[in-house]
């Protein structure tokens, strides 16, 4: 585990950065964007859970926001490099616990019959603007895979808990008694 004893260090002022293993990229690059945007998702997240959602989510986000910082390690390290530089990853097993928790989820909340729109409860709301900063991330993440190798669970990992986010944005809206309101197409 890294030992942060400062939290500047004056490297990035050129527009630099390092990825873990220790090369140096623009941090434009694809890469430093892909795990920008997963630091990000994870950041929303945080603000969710501020919002006092149900207990059973706070249990499975404060696991999630644990993935995420898996998933930005992953990230941050080229595929080359983690041959002789060790770092926790993304692998199917957190992919299956999502699945998982979405069949769980949705076998208790029942199928839905249209689309339905963003918002409810202050904390459904947010993890309806979390999932569309998960879906960003997961574009992100698909743009670099297309330069240079990711991990092999990244994408769907992000697939994964964009659809678990909607599920549990579902979910929130449940116990709070806050119905889901459907998209009128005809409006």
């Amino acid at each position: 585990m890294p030992r942060l004893t400062r939290i500047y260090t004056r490297k990035g002022d050129r527009g630099t950065t390092g990825l873990v293993g220790g090369r140096r990229v623009a941090k434009d690059s694809l890469r430093v964007g892909a795990y920008g945007s997963v630091d990000e998702l994870n950041s929303q997240l945080g603000l969710a859970l501020s919002l006092g959602l149900h207990a059973e989510l706070v249990r499975i986000l404060k696991t999630v926001q644990n993935d995420l910082f898996h998933l930005g390690a992953d990230l941050a390290t080229r595929e080359e490099d983690k041959r002789r530089v060790h770092v926790p990853h993304i692998e199917e097993r957190h992919v299956d616990a999502l699945e998982h928790l979405i069949e769980r989820f949705t076998a208790e909340l029942g199928p839905l019959d249209n689309f339905i729109l963003p918002g409810g409860s202050p904390g459904a709301a947010a993890l309806h603007v979390t999932r569309a900063a998960c879906r960003r991330a997961e574009r992100e993440c698909f743009a670099l895979g297309r330069h240079e190798p990711i991990g092999p669970h990244v994408l769907a990992y992000l697939n994964r808990l964009s659809d678990a986010l909607f599920v549990m944005a579902r979910y929130e809206n449940h116990v709070r008694g806050v119905s889901d309101e459907y998209w009128d197409s005809r409006a």
